[in-house]
């Protein structure tokens, strides 16, 4: 009976790991023609990705969730936060309508409430630090007049600049100067509900923003050490950022709490660091270093994350870089980007969306004839790129290889596909035309964008006011240019 009682015992630690460990993602919906949300659910579960991160409570996802099984944080946009942190009242109808209502009525498995996005930002020059934990407090509050505080916890999504280290080493961790008081008072009271810190960690973004930085550091495969602590290695940032963290928390008394990772990846596009190679290189060794469940140095045992993200987001804004609409492991359509074992399936393979529905094969591109002298094209290219998406152009990206016709090809036909294909959206002043022939070259896709699922009056009233506006400029650069 010794060997058994060994085996079993065995056997339910690997079951205990699974259930703790299961992988998280982020499902993102700034996207011009998103996937219908049932269909990324399936998507969801024929991957057992477990959990789900959203950024809002939007309905039609919310409604996909309900009995799925899968564990899901809604979040609270930083544009509520105000008003959540003046008016109990309103943080009560926002858990009535986003939290209790879909647990009750819809089956959804909410587990977290994030209120806020990385609020804290430097680059919001202290636009949310006012407004953040009254709206936290007043959040919880609600829950718990809801009679759900046990089953749903709040939590702040933090960017991992709210901590630093004097020393350049994890034990020299601590808050940020500027918002040490605040962070303590928002900590104790997580800490005193039973609620988690969570913090976003981007290797990707130091390599980004600096180019000294030691690139194998960013990812999980280096043997060496790239920083000591007091004896200890560390191989990779993200062991070294977390347990900056993780320092911070025991210095101002709080080392047990729990930490989720709200936010973890590699993009594909849109910096030269950004490609297929470099995240599924990062992913991957994100995946087995998770899956070993050994945790960091400074804490042993799984580390709960969520993956950044699920799928690409062409209408996100590209103010921190081209980047931040190349972050999903999957594309727009839900086709897998590249090989990804997440440790969940047979194959050992991302299983892409099924049944999913494309515009026509036809693509919108600059004339044979057009002369590269017309002086509209730059007028038109810019047009294109700002209504369109042009963050696969440039050096190092996926299409930066293009030639100049190329180029201005590609800013018609993300323009004409953003568009619904519409002949309207092709109709660039003595320079464009549509073809039936695929243009997409080398690692340059020529995307044809999905139906879209969207059915709502305002976004056909943005599209077809969007397209008015093109008709106008259209006409001026016909007078203009003619």
């Amino acid at each position: 009976m010794g060997w058994f009682s060994v085996v079993f015992g065995v056997l339910s630690w690997f079951c205990l790991v699974g259930s703790v460990v299961g992988i998280g993602a982020n499902w993102g919906t700034q996207s011009s023609h998103p996937l219908d949300p049932e269909i990324v659910v399936r998507m969801l579960r024929d991957n057992q990705i477990q959990k789900v991160k959203l950024f809002d409570a939007d309905p039609a996802t919310m409604k996909a969730l309900g009995k799925s099984g899968l564990e899901v944080m809604v979040g609270i946009p930083n544009d509520m936060l105000a008003t959540l942190a003046t008016s109990v009242k309103a943080a009560e109808k926002w858990v009535s309508k986003n939290v209790s209502s879909y647990i009750s009525n819809n089956g959804v498995n909410i587990r977290y409430a994030a209120v806020g996005n990385e609020p804290f930002l430097e680059t919001y020059n202290g636009s949310f630090l006012r407004t953040t934990f009254p709206a936290l407090q007043n959040v919880q509050s609600a829950l718990i007049k809801a009679g759900l505080s046990s089953q749903v916890k709040v939590t702040v999504p933090l960017n991992a600049d709210v901590y630093q280290s004097s020393t350049g080493v994890p034990s020299g961790g601590d808050f940020r100067p500027d918002i040490h008081d605040l962070m303590l008072a928002i900590v104790k009271f997580l800490s005193d509900n039973g609620a988690p810190f969570t913090v976003n960690i981007y290797p990707f973004i130091s390599l980004y923003l600096e180019p000294s930085f030691p690139v194998d550091y960013a990812f999980f495969d280096s043997n060496s050490a790239a920083i000591t602590d007091g004896g200890t290695p560390y191989t990779n940032m993200f062991d070294a950022n977390l347990d900056t963290l993780i320092w911070a928390l025991r210095k101002n008394g709080f080392e047990n709490l729990p930490i989720i990772v709200g936010e973890i990846g590699w993009p594909t596009d849109g910096d030269r660091n950004a490609n297929l190679n470099y995240a599924q290189r990062f992913n991957q060794g994100l995946m087995t270093h998770i899956l070993t469940g050994r945790g960091t140095p400074m804490r042993a045992g799984p580390i709960d994350s969520y993956l950044f993200s699920l799928i690409d987001e062409d209408d996100k804004s590209i103010a921190p870089g081209n980047f931040e609409r190349h972050w999903g492991v999957f594309n727009y359509d839900g086709s897998a980007k590249y090989q990804l074992n997440l440790g969940t399936t047979n194959s050992g393979t991302l299983i892409p969306a099924k049944g999913v529905r494309y515009l026509s094969q036809k693509w919108c591109v600059l004339k044979p004839q057009a002369s590269l002298d017309d002086p509209s094209i730059a007028t038109s290219v810019s047009y294109a790129c700002a209504n369109g998406d042009c963050t696969s152009l440039g050096y190092g990206t996926s299409c930066g290889d293009l030639d100049a016709r190329g180029n201005i090809s590609y800013a018609f036909n993300s323009y004409f596909q953003k568009f619904n294909q519409f002949d309207s959206a092709c109709e660039f002043p003595n320079l464009s035309m549509i073809t039936k022939t695929n243009p997409s070259t080398g690692t340059c896709r020529f995307g044809i964008m999905i139906e879209s699922t969207l059915s709502d009056g305002g976004h056909r009233f943005m599209c077809w006011a969007k397209l008015a506006l093109h008709l106008i400029v259209t006409v001026l650069l016909w007078l203009i240019f003619l």
